[in-house]
């Protein structure tokens, strides 16, 4: 099917009615990443960037969609109702982008939810707990700290009603872990708040006392809101460095399977450091550890703590990387045939949503499709 300009805005007003036919639909999400067609300007990898940025930020913000230069006006409504309705916003970063057919978005079977907010508490003495399966309200003592689970799904330690500030005494290390299709928050005795990422592991003493360092573990990725502290430096420990700060927001991205290990600061100054070197963040600014070697570059915070505000965000991301994510999120076996290392992806899409509004989203680039065989993500072609 093909589509005046003039058009489009119509048939999107008939997509959010839920009066138009799959393939006005179809064509309609095509166009909305077509942005190099006859006389509509060209643009540069860099001011795509831009565009889909400001357009992200603005219904993020709930506010009307920014004005940009160069876009075709119609197209950026459109990308905003898009987004709206959860269908994402994906494009293919180089220009060569192929007709529109009526199979560019497709319905998929067996489809599959994403994450649940879950995951598994062990405390000092061996003591395992599925926290979706716990009450709410008081689920477990140690020592002088009470561990609640809130009505809205998190962890709450609390010095009993006695006790002020840090407790008397040591109570030992508690584990938070999370499954790939996982996710979990907690506030610690100091006040400290934590995302925990899926497939991670988050290791933490119930309570500071006596300690001079507020010191944890963490294997996978973390979103911290660090409690100010000064006497009690908190001290973020994975398998290839640490960071230390004294109070702060940052996310530690440190995945086994990724080739680098991500510090992202976006509020205070922290320093990173391994065996061989360290670095003093500043905010916007991310640290990467890869080959043993620690960088410091600019950062894109929003595109690093997408995941805790219920989004992916792709910034000219390799699809390994993409798909790797995927799978995390939505506790699915993808496979791939390999033959996709020079294919990079810029867009957005909820993570709320079943996988299939990704599947579908990368798809309209016309350079993937995905096939659902029970647990297992098959890229096809």
């Amino acid at each position: 099917m093909t589509m005046e300009k003039k058009d489009i805005k119509e048939v999107l007003e008939k997509v959010s009615a839920g009066t138009a036919t799959q393939e006005e639909e179809n064509a309609a999400k095509y166009w909305l990443h077509y942005f190099s067609k006859n006389d509509i300007p060209e643009l540069s990898e860099d001011e795509l960037n831009q565009e889909t940025e400001a357009i992200y930020k603005s219904l993020m913000e709930g506010q009307a969609p920014a004005k940009v230069k160069r876009l075709w006006y119609p197209a950026v409504a459109a990308a905003c109702l898009l987004i709206a309705i959860g269908g994402g916003l994906f494009y293919y970063n180089q220009r060569i982008i192929p007709e529109p057919t009526t199979e560019v978005v497709k319905n998929i079977a067996n489809d599959i939810a994403p994450a649940q907010n879950t995951a598994t508490l062990i405390l000092a003495n061996g003591k395992k707990i599925i926290l979706s399966d716990a009450p709410v309200g008081l689920i477990a003592e140690q020592s002088n700290v009470s561990i609640f689970k809130t009505a809205g799904g998190e962890l709450h330690y609390k010095a009993k009603a006695h006790d002020q500030g840090f407790v008397a005494e040591n109570t030992g290390l508690n584990t938070i872990s999370t499954e790939k299709g996982q996710q979990y928050q907690v506030v610690l005795l100091d006040g400290s708040k934590i995302w925990i990422n899926a497939a991670s592991k988050f290791t933490f003493p119930a309570s500071f006392a006596s300690l001079k360092q507020r010191k944890v573990e963490l294997a996978g990725e973390a979103y911290f809101e660090v409690a100010k502290d000064k006497a009690h430096p908190f001290i973020v420990k994975t398998d290839k460095q640490e960071v230390e700060v004294l109070g702060t927001h940052f996310n530690v991205n440190s995945y086994s399977d990724e080739a680098a290990t991500k510090t992202t600061l976006l509020e205070g100054s922290v320093r990173v450091w391994n065996n061989n070197e360290q670095k003093i963040l500043k905010p916007g600014q991310e640290s990467l550890l890869a080959k043993n070697s620690l960088s410091i570059r600019k950062a894109d915070t929003e595109e690093a703590v997408a995941w805790k505000n219920g989004d992916f965000i792709f910034n000219n991301e390799d699809l390994a990387s993409i798909l790797r994510q995927v799978a995390r999120w939505y506790n699915v076996e993808i496979v791939d045939d390999g033959n996709h290392k020079n294919l990079y992806l810029s867009g957005t899409v909820s993570r709320s949503k079943n996988i299939s509004a990704v599947l579908n989203a990368l798809e309209i680039t016309g350079k993937v499709k995905f096939k659902i065989d029970g647990n297992r993500v098959i890229v096809t072609e």
